[in-house]
C-alpha cells in the first residue's frame, strides 16, 4: 500500500475492505477524500545536513540564546563591531590589526610617549576565545617580556584578569583591554604581581627598577626590525627609516589642514551672534538700520 493513503486513515472514513484490495501490479485509482494532512518530500539519501552536528555537552542553542547554525556569523558580526569600536575610540599610541588568517588573532603595538617607560616600543598580540563574547577576557601576549610586575617574565603575558574578573558581554570590549594595556605603564601596580622582582625593586629600590626598565625598553627596540613571529600577511613589521618612502608620508601626516577646507568648514556654520565685541552680554549688538 503507498504510504501516501496510509498516513490519511485517520482523516478519511475507512472504506469497505472490498475497495480497498487491489489487483496484483496494479494502484486502485477510485477517487478518495483530500487529506487535510500534508506530507513533506522525502530526503535524499546524498544528502548532508547544513549545521554541524551538536556534540552531546552543548544545547541546540548558545548560552546567548542564538542558534548554533548562526554561530561563526554572530561571531564574525562581534568581531567586526568590536574592531570598528577600537577605531572609534582613537586609544593614543596604541594601534592594532586583524590577523589575515584569523579573525581571533590580533596584532598591535604600543608607543609610550613618557614616564618610566618612555620611549618604549612594545609589540604584542591579542588572543580572543573561540566563543567570544561569552567566554574569558581575551588574552594579550607581548612578543618580548617587558620588565613590569603585571607581565609574566617568561610568557611576556600581561595579567588582564586582574582588571577583567569576570569578562561581561555587552558591557566589556576589547578596547578597553587595549586602554588597560597601556595605562599600565604610566601607573604601576604592584599587588599579586606576575613579576615579583619587579614588584619589589618598585617598592624598595626605585633607581634599580628604573635601570631595569631602561634595559628592557631597549632590548625591544634592538629587536623591533625583527620578523614577526607568527607568519601572518597582517603582522604589524617595522622596517628602518627609508627618506624615500617614508618622508612623503611624514609630510603628508604632519601637513596641516588647508585653508579652502577650514573655509568650507566655517561655512556651515549657521546661526547669528548679537553680542557687541569686547562685551558678553547676549543681544549686545546694535542692530543696523536700512537706509529709506
Amino acid at each position: 500500500m503507498n504510504p501516501f493513503w496510509s498516513m490519511s486513515t485517520s482523516s478519511v472514513r475507512k472504506r469497505p475492505d472490498v475497495e480497498e484490495k487491489t489487483l496484483s501490479g496494479e494502484l486502485r485509482t477510485s477517487p478518495l477524500r483530500a487529506s487535510t494532512k500534508k506530507q513533506l518530500p522525502s530526503i535524499p539519501k546524498n544528502a548532508v545536513p547544513i549545521t554541524k552536528p551538536a556534540s552531546p555537552a552543548t544545547s541546540s542553542q548558545s548560552t546567548n540564546g542564538t542558534h548554533a547554525s548562526y554561530g561563526p556569523f554572530y561571531l564574525e558580526y562581534s568581531l567586526l563591531a568590536e574592531f570598528t569600536l577600537v577605531v572609534k575610540q582613537k586609544l593614543p599610541g596604541v594601534y592594532v590589526q586583524p590577523s589575515y588568517r584569523s579573525a581571533l588573532m590580533w596584532f598591535g603595538v604600543i608607543f609610550i610617549r613618557h614616564g618610566l617607560y618612555q620611549d618604549g616600543v612594545f609589540k604584542f598580540t591579542v588572543y580572543i576565545p573561540d566563543n567570544y563574547p561569552d567566554g574569558d577576557c581575551p588574552r594579550l601576549v607581548f612578543d618580548l617580556p617587558v620588565f613590569h610586575p603585571l607581565v609574566d617574565p617568561l610568557s611576556g603575558e600581561l595579567d588582564v584578569k586582574r582588571a577583567f574578573a569576570k569578562w561581561r558581554r555587552n558591557h566589556n570590549h576589547i578596547w578597553q583591554v587595549l586602554m588597560y594595556a597601556r595605562r599600565v605603564f604610566y601607573k604601576i601596580d604592584t599587588t599579586s604581581p606576575l613579576n615579583p622582582e619587579a614588584a619589589v625593586l618598585y617598592e624598595k629600590d626605585i633607581q634599580l627598577f628604573k635601570s631595569k626598565v631602561v634595559d628592557s625598553v631597549k632590548l625591544c627596540s634592538s629587536h623591533l626590525f625583527d620578523q614577526p613571529k607568527i607568519e601572518d600577511p597582517y603582522a604589524i613589521i617595522f622596517s628602518p627609516w627609508n627618506p624615500a618612502i617614508h618622508d612623503e608620508a611624514r609630510e603628508k601626516m604632519l601637513t596641516q589642514k588647508k585653508p579652502e577646507d577650514q573655509h568650507c568648514k566655517s561655512m556651515h556654520v549657521s546661526g547669528l551672534s548679537w553680542v557687541k565685541p569686547g562685551s558678553v552680554q547676549p543681544f549686545s549688538k546694535e542692530e543696523k538700520t536700512m537706509p529709506t
